[in-house]
């Protein structure tokens, strides 16, 4: 019933996470939690096959995409890759645009770009046609996660309140169907903010 979108590292357990059994879980693990655009620009895609086998055949009637703290990928977005990771220079321009501009990032901006990647990759799931025609027609829910590692907590965007919070605090909890947040929407609270 639920396609997991999470990030490759090995402290990202989307069964613990979840308490979900086998079988409950069509699990997509990437560098970043990231969701390749729909227009095949970029060649083959393990990640896009899946969101469509996902959405076409098993039904799906929600998608997570979980990204964590400390995440190796949105480090990168903010150093120097090895010349030698052609593949991984190429995969982590669809982080690109969470970056902030900053020189030298610190753990406040960090996690600020750890949690825009989340809900990039939600916009960017919407340009998937059977995405986009299931979440308007009310039978599939985007879901943005943000897994705090070192609390074991998982906080979850909050469409209303346009930012992450803890999910036992979440008004909604996370629900979609996801809709794109006004910029007007955004709370000046700046524990919330993107």
């Amino acid at each position: 019933m639920t396609l997991f979108i999470g990030c490759s590292d090995s402290r990202l357990v989307p069964y613990l996470l979840t308490g979900a059994g086998p079988g409950e879980l069509f699990l997509v693990r990437n560098v970043g939690a990231f969701v390749p655009p729909h227009d095949q620009s970029q060649g083959f895609h393990g990640t896009a096959a899946a969101i469509e086998f996902a959405v076409l055949n098993l039904s799906v009637k929600r998608i997570v995409v979980c990204g964590h703290s400390h995440c190796g990928a949105i480090r990168a977005l903010y150093g120097d890759v090895s010349p030698a990771a052609k593949h991984l220079s190429q995969w982590l321009e669809l982080g690109r645009e969470a970056a902030l501009p900053v020189a030298e990032p610190g753990p406040d901006v960090l996690r600020r770009t750890e949690q825009r990647a989340v809900v990039l990759q939600l916009e960017r799931l919407m340009d998937y046609p059977m995405v986009r025609e299931r979440v308007e027609s009310g039978a599939l829910a985007l879901h943005g996660w943000h897994y705090v590692i070192e609390d074991g907590e998982v906080h979850v965007f909050d469409v209303q309140r346009g930012g992450f919070v803890p999910a036992a605090q979440a008004d909604n909890a996370g629900t979609g169907p996801y809709v794109a947040h006004q910029p007007e929407a955004l709370q000046d609270d700046e524990s919330t903010r993107l």
